[in-house]
């Protein structure tokens, strides 16, 4: 297992990371015994990252990862978990109130059976409570020792740079890193996230980073989802995400280098993440420890240049406004300068 720093920070991490979104969820997850073994799988590989939230199967997914890690040494893992969605009727249960995430925290010490969260993530912006709440209350988490590090998830380049100026301006403490939805067939974070998280000394996670299951190749796009697969359950999410014919000559790419190198689609399509050296990890998520065996082979197999590119370019991707503005102004401010 390779290990990168989670950007500008001390803590190594392994480059993949356990995803336990299928602990406990109905329909496509895994129950307690396929948990544990998932869990012993992926330490026993030399894994040492792993990540949770509260809503996952709404907190059974904290708890069944708590049980599974009875028996190993704390100190040796790098426990991830989140806030913000909704979990309880009750006006406050939700957002990134000073109120909610302090109370948030507690229940998922609890769940876990620890004392103490590696990184606490805020699961997305709210645009109701002021950044200077929120920063302010993350911020009492890391000096109570409840919390190590922090950091956020799906909040927008600019976010990440007001709340980051707000830590700085205020001296409390900063994001680390970013959880992003990121993969082959979705690259919108290259437009703004990637170089914002950069520009900030953070460290991305990529979420999703098979597509939910699109990248393996096992989908055909004349047949549509395969009834009981997780793009059928999830169908009013993944479908619009990510089923279109774009998509479709991607894969078909993806299968074809695939077969050349003799990997499965999975692995090519996680390595192309980590050729990048501003991912620090890749989520990963199974609902049994055959799954992850497939998966844990890029946690120390790197993919070429040349196919990296050759994937990258099958459909031409647009970083957009302003970037294309900036590309053709280029030359009206540069040219003298010898670097």
């Amino acid at each position: 297992m390779k290990y990168r720093y989670l950007g500008e920070s001390g803590l190594l991490v392994s480059r993949v990371c356990l995803g336990t979104m299928t602990f406990g969820t109905e329909g496509w997850g895994c129950d307690q015994q396929a948990a544990d073994e998932i869990t012993h799988l992926f330490l026993d590989s030399g894994g040492n990252f792993i990540d949770t939230a509260d809503m996952y199967a709404h907190g059974q997914s904290e708890e069944m990862l708590g049980k599974a890690l009875r028996g190993h040494d704390r100190d040796d893992l790098v426990l991830a978990t989140k806030c913000w969605f909704r979990m309880r009727s009750t006006p406050n249960a939700k957002g990134l109130s000073r109120k909610h995430i302090l109370e948030a925290v507690e229940a998922s010490l609890k769940r876990l059976n620890t004392d103490y969260i590696d990184l606490y993530q805020v699961h997305g912006p709210d645009p109701f409570t002021p950044l200077e709440e929120t920063m302010k209350a993350l911020d009492d988490l890391v000096r109570s020792g409840k919390v190590r590090y922090i950091g956020c998830s799906n909040f927008h380049g600019w976010q990440i740079a007001k709340a980051n100026g707000i830590s700085d301006h205020l001296g409390l403490y900063r994001f680390v890193g970013g959880q992003y939805m990121y993969n082959l067939l979705r690259r919108d974070s290259e437009r703004d996230i990637l170089p914002a998280c950069a520009d900030a000394g953070m460290g991305v996670l990529c979420w999703s980073p098979l597509a939910g299951g699109m990248l393996t190749g096992k989908y055909n796009r004349d047949d549509g989802p395969v009834e009981g697969s997780r793009v059928d359950l999830r169908a009013a999410t993944d479908l619009p995400r990510y089923w279109n014919e774009q998509s479709f000559q991607v894969i078909d790419e993806l299968k074809s280098v695939a077969r050349e190198i003799d990997k499965s689609p999975g692995q090519v399509a996680l390595a192309w993440l980590l050729k990048d050296q501003r991912i620090t990890s890749i989520i990963v998520g199974a609902k049994s420890s055959s799954q992850l065996t497939d998966n844990l082979l890029v946690a120390d197999w790197d993919l070429s240049d040349s196919l990296h590119q050759r994937l990258s370019d099958v459909v031409p991707f647009s970083l957009g406004y302003p970037n294309d503005w900036a590309t053709l102004s280029w030359s009206n401010i540069a040219g003298d300068e010898e670097f």
